[in-house]
């Protein structure tokens, strides 16, 4: 398992939730946002991304997000590459 924390810059959180649900879609490995105490498993479907909006992540807030399985560390990669396109920071 692994997991990487980023900041949410200065936009809202609509688009990245869908390259989320979108990214999960296409890898074996279970991936997990966590913000505030509250998980949120990320797959391919309409109540996965209604749960991730409800956690309500605003600007300047940091989260986690986790990946399990045996394809972890491509599927973070990709994450980290779509959040470094839309100026989402990584830490």
């Amino acid at each position: 398992m692994i997991e990487r924390q980023y900041i949410l810059s200065s936009t809202g959180f609509a688009r990245p939730a869908r390259m989320l649900i979108g990214i999960s879609n296409k890898y074996l490995s279970k991936l997990v946002l966590e913000y505030k105490g509250i998980s949120v498993e990320l797959n391919y479907s309409l109540d996965s991304i209604m749960d991730v909006m409800s956690l309500g992540i605003i600007p300047g807030a940091q989260f986690i997000i986790r990946a399990e399985g045996i394809d972890e560390d491509q599927a973070l990669q990709l994450i980290d590459d779509h959040f470094s396109k839309m100026k989402l920071i990584s830490l």
